[in-house]
């Protein structure tokens, strides 16, 4: 999965929160908001694209992924690759060093009891 950069990702939620949007104002609004040029809008599309989160067809830009997809595929690799894929390994590390509330306690049960269901 591709990680985006903190640049790659503004952008991103810009399509996000507009899609889908015509290239011609995603241009418009890189430019009023990041200063950036045509063509640099041209090179984040794309790249995004290329790297599956966007498409571009017809001139309107639109997601592949999702926000919270995009996420969840960035949760899962993060997992996979420092964790061998282990979540129980992941949650022990993160909690290690510190003491979780009873009301943290009872999300985490909520949640797994979700899953079981």
């Amino acid at each position: 999965m591709y990680q985006m950069t903190e640049t790659e990702y503004k952008f991103a939620e810009l399509i996000w929160e507009e899609e889908p949007i015509g290239s011609g104002e995603l241009v418009k609004q890189c430019a009023e908001k990041f200063g950036w040029k045509k063509s640099t809008t041209y090179t984040f599309i794309k790249k995004l694209c290329e790297n599956g989160i966007f498409k571009n067809e017809n001139a309107i830009v639109s997601s592949v992924l999702n926000k919270e997809e995009y996420h969840r595929a960035q949760g899962e690799a993060f997992v996979e690759k420092a964790y061998g894929g282990s979540l129980p390994k992941m949650i022990a590390a993160f909690i290690q060093n510190k003491k979780l509330s009873a009301a943290q306690i009872a999300e985490i049960e909520a949640m797994i009891e979700d899953y079981k269901g």
